[in-house]
């Protein structure tokens, strides 16, 4: 079953929009304006993904008070932990969506995983965000291999992939 969306809260919607929409290339399908609870108001807005949605909340009540919408450094986690992922389709949309991100302004680090290539840049609210291309399809040997590890008490660690960095100025960095 594929999500209808996935909600998050900006602190700067001007800036998440312009992320979602240049540099994701998503389009804004929907935005729902309303008080809230706490007595001051919000609007909700909805970008189509392609295959769903993805939508920021942009919060205007002093009762909630201040936050930090980086889902994984906010909780003292590494900014990998928590990220959204969104499939590309072929090597070419993989490439195309790179081409965006470095053509407004986005560093991009790219890591083939083996069975899958993926491109990450981080949004403005400071969340990881993902391309990914499945590379293969998997099979009985997989999902074995899936449960094993799974629970495993101390599984057997893969090695960890180098990025290669795509920096905004044109430069390439082999980690």
């Amino acid at each position: 079953m594929a999500f209808h969306h996935i909600a998050i809260a900006t602190r700067d919607a001007e800036a998440n929009h312009r992320f979602y929409t240049e540099a994701m290339g998503f389009t804004l399908v929907k935005v729902e304006a309303a008080g809230t609870p706490e007595g001051g108001w919000a609007r909700h807005l909805f970008y189509d993904t392609g295959d769903g949605m993805i939508a920021f909340w942009d919060l205007h009540d002093d009762k909630i008070g201040d936050f930090d919408p980086a889902i994984s450094t906010a909780l003292g986690l590494p900014v990998w932990a928590n990220h959204l992922a969104f499939a590309a389709d072929d090597r070419d949309a993989l490439e195309r969506a790179k081409q965006r991100w470095l053509d407004t302004g986005s560093d991009v680090a790219e890591i083939d995983h083996g069975w899958c290539t993926s491109i990450y840049a981080t949004d403005p609210n400071g969340i990881m965000v993902e391309w990914c291309l499945t590379t293969r399809v998997f099979d009985a040997s997989d999902r074995a291999d899936a449960e094993v590890l799974r629970v495993a008490a101390t599984p057997p660690l893969g090695e960890v992939k180098s990025p290669t960095f795509f920096l905004a100025d044109g430069s390439v960095v082999k980690a």
